[in-house]
């Protein structure tokens, strides 16, 4: 690649100075710079490559519409769509090879948006007053690089010019990668897996036996972010097969645990027809945040661990159980191809296996009761006299998937 293709996003009435120095230090080191202007209050302080009326008729509405009534919750899903629109376009036909999106809270917010709706693997740069913070709402579950600028991006000089200059610089780095995420049509299939730290071993384990048998291995830690992210990679076509060894996200949605994915979750490998096969690893427990060490009110009489200091992990109950099974089998209703379900009769992690901490012989067999009893008619159901960890345990798991592709 000769000449790197870097698309700036920002708002140029505000930010325009700030923007033209980003433009200077790209092409300084050899980049190209394409400016959208995502302002629309003021004129742009810089030519822009896409002006701010061309975006908001990309968006649906025109300039002269906002100007009437310029209110921020108006304007911004306009300027996201038209500025989403665009750089589509410039992805498709190869254009671009990187974004760079710079603001504070509402600049912030509208460009990390525009990031998440582009796909992945492509280059998602956001100096960010907000990168000190909670970025999830910012990163989701794209693959977006947040920087934080230190100081409010306002004015150049002499700390603003350095940060300015690092993200222009980090941009062009990562647009000459040249290692574009692809879509795999032939030979190997992709394997989308999940997992969590009390079931690593085994996840190690079947990642050997997937790749000996040919096969790659996507692994996803299932915090509500994995799982999430593995079901967007399959609609978009980079997973073809699915092992999902840990659902202890649907533990946490029915509980309220902090590794909820979304009510989606475990429907999409169904509904579009890849071969499954599934193990409710880590479902025994949920985890919850709390103070070093404290252990939280409402959970004082549950038979409980720290994961560590701050993660505090409750068991659940059987009553526990028998709802996050009723939740896994209903949204196993809507598979339409392939699936298995795996059930490690000897603890479903290394926390609940006899002898561990969370050890509850009694909740396990209602779970299992209940996932033999409703799980749909489509989805095989293989009981297996060991914990999900042991190796004979994965090893039919794998087993399973491999018969299936």
């Amino acid at each position: 690649m000769s000449k790197p293709t870097i698309a700036v996003l920002a708002t140029l009435d505000t930010k325009g100075e700030e923007t033209a120095y980003v433009k200077g230090r790209i092409e300084s080191l050899g980049g190209k710079a394409l400016l959208i202007d995502m302002g629309f209050m003021g004129e742009p302080g810089t030519p822009p490559d896409v002006p701010r009326a061309e975006v908001i008729t990309r968006g649906g509405s025109s300039l002269e519409k906002l100007l009437k009534n310029p209110e921020r919750q108006e304007t911004a899903p306009v300027l996201i769509a038209g500025t989403i629109a665009i750089l589509k376009e410039w992805v498709e036909q190869g254009k671009i090879q990187a974004i760079l999106g710079f603001g504070g809270t509402q600049g912030s917010s509208n460009c990390a948006a525009v990031m998440q709706a582009l796909p992945y693997g492509l280059p998602k740069i956001l100096l960010s007053t907000m990168a000190s913070g909670d970025t999830s709402n910012f990163v989701d579950i794209k693959d977006i690089t947040m920087m934080f600028p230190v100081s409010d991006i306002l004015g150049l000089n002499p700390l603003s010019r350095t940060m300015l200059a690092n993200a222009a610089a980090a941009a062009w780095g990562m647009a000459q990668a040249g290692i574009p995420l692809q879509k795999q049509s032939e030979g190997k299939a992709v394997i989308g897996m999940t997992n969590l730290g009390v079931i690593t071993d085994g996840a190690m384990h079947a990642m050997k036996r997937f790749r000996k048998a040919g096969h790659e291995v996507i692994v996803f830690h299932a915090v509500g972010s994995g799982g999430r992210a593995m079901e967007q990679l399959m609609k978009e076509g980079h997973i073809h097969a699915v092992f999902d060894y840990a659902l202890g996200e649907i533990s946490d949605e029915v509980h309220g645990g902090f590794r909820a994915a979304s009510p989606e979750r475990l429907t999409v490998a169904g509904k579009l027809g890849l071969p499954q096969v599934l193990c409710p690893g880590g479902t025994e427990h949920i985890g919850v945040f709390t103070e070093p060490n404290v252990i939280p009110d409402a959970y004082k009489d549950h038979v409980s661990v720290f994961h560590n200091p701050i993660i505090f992990v409750p068991r659940l109950n059987a009553d526990d159980m028998r709802q996050v099974a009723a939740s896994i089998c209903e949204r196993l209703q809507q598979t339409q191809g392939q699936a298995v379900m795996m059930l490690p009769l000897k603890g479903t992690s290394r926390y609940c296996t006899e002898g561990a901490p969370l050890y509850d012989a009694n909740a396990d067999a209602a779970f299992f009761s209940a996932l033999e009893e409703g799980l749909p008619k489509q989805v095989t159901c293989i009981k297996v006299n060991a914990s999900a960890e042991e190796t004979g345990f994965v090893d039919q798991a794998v087993d399973q998937l491999l018969n299936l592709l």
